[in-house]
């Protein structure tokens, strides 16, 4: 009850003061679908009077924003790193942490792929280059095509540690800057292979591959090989426009929007 009357005190602070702009920048994971839904409703609850302006160009952009004040929220598919909350604390920014959902990497291939599961040894040999061919693992035959997010995403680190042991990947692999361009490619490819969140797992054209037999679903939240939780940041005393925002990400309401794009709620787990 108390969330709920803070989130109403909120709408009606910001519906009666002038516009003002909320700057989200960080995770394709997070801000191609997710938060500019959440957005939408936040307005539709009655904040009229917020203006977003969402920026998803990866992870590893939320916290220079963050630091520089050019973002009043940062968004992220992993935790923050040491380095990242000390570049804050020297521009001043003292960032909390506010989880956001629960997400799986998954794996997708073309839809004609005969393929319907790999296993995790599989998976990071085939994304460190040491598998080449579909043939070598129950595929048609063909050199296999890697997609990948790219430097600044934290998806691209996060599979790098979850998925491949902390190694390398190809050169070969072709790194590209979201989820759907990901998908994208998959579809077009019939040798393809890539990895997105949970959101983008159905795209048209593609299927996904089951791991170690266990399915990329919501109830296997907890035992899915590639899960992970996402999160957004703000500094620890943030704009009321942020704090009312965050309010409602935590709010049924706004929890209802994470389970309708894809997403996992916090509150299922």
């Amino acid at each position: 009850m108390k969330l709920i009357t803070t989130l109403f005190a909120s709408a009606a602070l910001l519906a009666t003061a002038g516009a003002q702009t909320l700057s989200i920048k960080g995770s394709d994971t997070l801000g191609a679908k997710l938060v500019p839904q959440l957005a939408e409703a936040f307005k539709a609850a009655g904040n009229t009077g917020v203006k977003f302006e969402i920026a998803a160009e990866g992870s590893s952009t939320a916290f220079p924003a963050l630091a520089n004040g050019t973002a009043q929220i940062g968004m992220s598919s992993r935790k923050i790193k040491d380095d990242e909350r000390t570049l804050c604390r020297t521009k001043g920014v003292y960032v909390k942490e506010t989880p956001v959902c629960h997400d799986m990497i998954v794996v997708i291939v073309n839809k004609n792929s005969p393929l319907a599961s790999l296993t995790k040894a599989q998976v990071a040999k085939v994304f460190t280059g040491q598998i080449k061919d579909w043939s070598e693992i129950g595929g048609a035959p063909g050199p296999i095509s890697i997609y990948t997010r790219n430097t600044s995403s934290g998806t691209y680190k996060d599979w790098q540690k979850l998925a491949m042991g902390g190694r390398d990947y190809p050169a070969s692999s072709q790194k590209l800057a979201g989820n759907e361009q990901i998908a994208q490619e998959v579809a077009k490819n019939k040798n393809g292979i890539g990895y997105v969140g949970l959101a983008y797992s159905k795209s048209p054209g593609t299927k996904t591959l089951t791991i170690e037999g266990v399915e990329p679903v919501s109830k296997n939240a907890k035992t899915y090989a590639y899960a992970r939780e996402c999160y957004l940041y703000a500094p620890d005393k943030p704009t009321t426009e942020a704090q009312a925002f965050l309010d409602f990400v935590k709010s049924e309401a706004g929890q209802n929007i994470i389970r309708k794009v894809g997403f996992i709620s916090n509150n299922d787990l």
